[in-house]
């Protein structure tokens, strides 16, 4: 039996952020698309996060760096705080979250409100709302 997603669903990655992953515009509220980026971090899934990065904002140049970085470190958890619009129907939203990593020896703790918005009808992140990392 697979195990849960990486997202913290409770359904196993082929039924949850996998699809998200062949198909961004099965991406139906914010958090899901958030859900699906955090996945792609733990899977270095770096195509993926381009593609799930709004046109004006997307780091193309720091692609090789961000993989890097996802593959250095090892992924604990997601945890969602709070969802701000982000409806099917909305437009725009953000999303809080703990994504929560090993790295140098400690755990650490990265909180970030981000901001997402629909372009060419489908969710894709603008960049953060507010950002905070620490260790625990």
């Amino acid at each position: 039996m697979e195990k849960n997603c990486f997202c913290g669903s409770k359904k196993s990655y082929t039924m949850c952020c996998n699809i998200l992953h062949n198909n961004i515009l099965k991406a139906k509220t914010a958090e899901q698309l958030m859900r699906s980026r955090y996945s792609a971090f733990v899977m270095a899934n770096g195509d993926y996060l381009m593609q799930s990065h709004h046109s004006t904002t997307r780091p193309t140049k720091d692609k090789e760096a961000i993989i890097a970085w996802t593959k250095a470190v090892n992924w604990i958890k997601l945890e969602v705080l709070e969802t701000t619009k982000g409806a099917e129907k909305d437009t725009e939203g953000t999303v809080t979250f703990n994504a929560y990593y090993y790295e140098n020896g400690k755990v650490n703790v990265l909180n970030e409100k981000s901001a997402f918005v629909k372009e060419n009808k489908h969710w894709v992140y603008l960049g953060l709302a507010d950002k905070s990392s620490s260790n625990i």
